[in-house]
């Protein structure tokens, strides 16, 4: 059976906010590498509030809001002004791992990897799904911040992006003073930067540089 794979992301985001940033949006959507993204202009809500999956065994992934899509995969799309080429990865949270894990798992995600240390924002412990060419990262909410999202019966929730970009020196350049200063990233070769709340975008969005070519 194949593995599940992104058909689009929803986003509580005001769509001018990223074409502010370079990125081409037309009628509330925008195509980052193969996914789409559907900007929600009229919600109470914030943040990316839930996706649809090709070749789920089912819907129920803890808590993600998710429907099922029968679309087919798409050709990727053109480089974005900016020069952001795709989506490297989506981040949730989860104040129970094992058990989202589980469940995730359960409805045909790929786990490729559990890590078993802490991030330097202090998650303990990171679980890997692959969706295509996206990846899934889960993180292990921290036990001082689990009573303040409800407990650890809390469901999952999805948390921010990461989008790779061509050129990330030259990206930063001209997103001033949108973004912080690029940094190493966890993986080799790659380098980081957050976009800052001052760009106005109501969740947590980082540029990466493109992997490196072996």
């Amino acid at each position: 059976m194949p593995t599940p794979t992104i058909d689009e992301l929803l986003l509580a985001d005001d769509g001018a906010a990223w074409a502010a940033l370079g990125f081409a949006v037309i009628d509330g959507r925008c195509e980052l590498g193969r996914v789409r993204l559907r900007f929600l202009a009229d919600t109470a809500t914030r943040g990316i509030v839930g996706w649809s999956l090709r070749d789920l065994a089912n819907d129920e992934l803890d808590g993600l809001a998710t429907t099922a899509s029968a679309g087919p995969l798409r050709d990727p799309a053109p480089a974005h002004p900016n020069g952001a080429v795709a989506i490297d990865h989506v981040v949730a949270m989860s104040p129970d791992l094992d058990r989202s894990v589980g469940r995730l798992r359960d409805a045909g995600l790929d786990l490729r990897r559990i890590r078993e240390q802490p991030t330097p924002a202090g998650a303990p412990r990171q679980a890997f799904f692959r969706l295509g060419a996206e990846i899934l990262e889960l993180i292990q909410v921290p036990e001082r911040s689990i009573e303040r999202i409800g407990g650890h019966e809390a469901p999952a929730r999805f948390w921010g992006l990461a989008v790779v970009v061509q050129d990330l020196e030259r990206t930063v350049h001209a997103l001033a003073p949108h973004v912080g200063s690029a940094r190493d990233a966890v993986q080799p070769g790659r380098r980081i930067v957050t976009v800052r709340r001052t760009a106005g975008l109501t969740f947590p969005l980082a540029l990466m540089s493109e992997p490196p070519r072996s």
